[in-house]
């Protein structure tokens, strides 16, 4: 292996200044205008810099980044750009990772996170916070931990996704994904989960309006769901529910466990309610 060659404190301005560079360790630097001033590097490490135009990193391999920050103009930064890790760093820029192979994102911000992390594969996350809507659209394979995410439209078409002590603010969230397991996780937003297949939930507090419809396989343990109405319409399930649900309606077929529910809308023109086993102390109309 080469050994890496050390820049210091540098300010780079124009495009492309350190095209296709490899084995470096760069520290206190400014990439100041110009586009994709390490396209194509490799084996490249960076610490307290900065990135403040378009496109930093695209097309590059075995990247660590630690204490760095993308500036709102570092638009687009990290896109088909495959064994990155970055650590500690805030990325104001929005649209970033696309197209990333074997990614990991630990003590993150991201306050303009529009469009971010999608197409990725192999992603692992912890401590991140983030805030805009179409987060990690058509993703796969991400285990991620301690994640907290403002912003409508999350997870779309994301497939074998683990997600662990979670806050999720977010309508619209997990719409046709595939193999999702939330564990010890808060989702509020309306129309949770639809066309979804294979969605679990483990301990998990949901607040969602027509929350978990569509759904191929719901399977939920050990859950509260708040002020949730309308929920599992045309929905096969298997629903264990700690205190109230206000509302169910149309399930496909399964079983719901709850302690009490306050509305239940069964519909014999539109589905078979012997195909939903009911199981609760206090029933709607009992």
């Amino acid at each position: 292996m080469s050994e890496k060659t050390e820049i210091r404190q540098e300010l780079y301005e124009g495009e492309r200044p350190l095209f296709q560079a490899g084995f470096l360790k760069i520290y206190d630097t400014v990439f100041e205008e110009g586009e994709s001033p390490l396209k194509e590097s490799h084996d490249i490490e960076l610490y307290n810099s900065m990135f403040k135009w378009k496109y930093p990193l695209w097309y590059a391999k075995n990247i660590t980044v630690k204490d760095c920050t993308w500036f709102e103009m570092a638009r687009a930064g990290v896109w088909y750009t495959d064994h990155i890790r970055i650590e500690d760093c805030a990325i104001e820029a929005p649209k970033n990772f696309r197209r990333c192979q074997d990614v990991t994102l630990k003590n993150i911000s991201f306050p303009n996170a529009s469009e971010t992390l999608w197409n990725c594969k192999d992603v692992t996350m912890e401590r991140i916070t983030a805030k805009g809507s179409y987060f990690a659209m058509n993703s796969e394979n991400m285990v991620i931990r301690g994640l907290t995410l403002y912003g409508d439209y999350c997870f779309d078409g994301a497939k074998n996704i683990e997600i662990h002590d979670s806050q999720l603010l977010s309508k619209d969230a997990f719409w046709n994904s595939e193999c999702v397991t939330i564990y010890d996780s808060f989702i509020s937003g309306e129309y949770l989960g639809w066309n979804a297949k294979n969605l679990t939930l483990v301990n998990c507090t949901v607040e969602s309006l027509q929350g978990m419809c569509y759904v191929e396989n719901l399977v939920m343990k050990n859950c509260r769901l708040l002020h949730t109405t309308l929920a599992f319409e045309y929905s096969t399930v298997e629903v264990e529910a700690v205190g109230r649900i206000d509302s169910i309606k149309n399930p496909s077929g399964g079983r719901i466990q709850a302690d009490e529910i306050a509305e239940m809308i069964m519909e014999a023109d539109k589905i078979d309610p012997a195909q939903t086993e009911i199981i609760c102390k206090k029933q709607a109309g009992a």
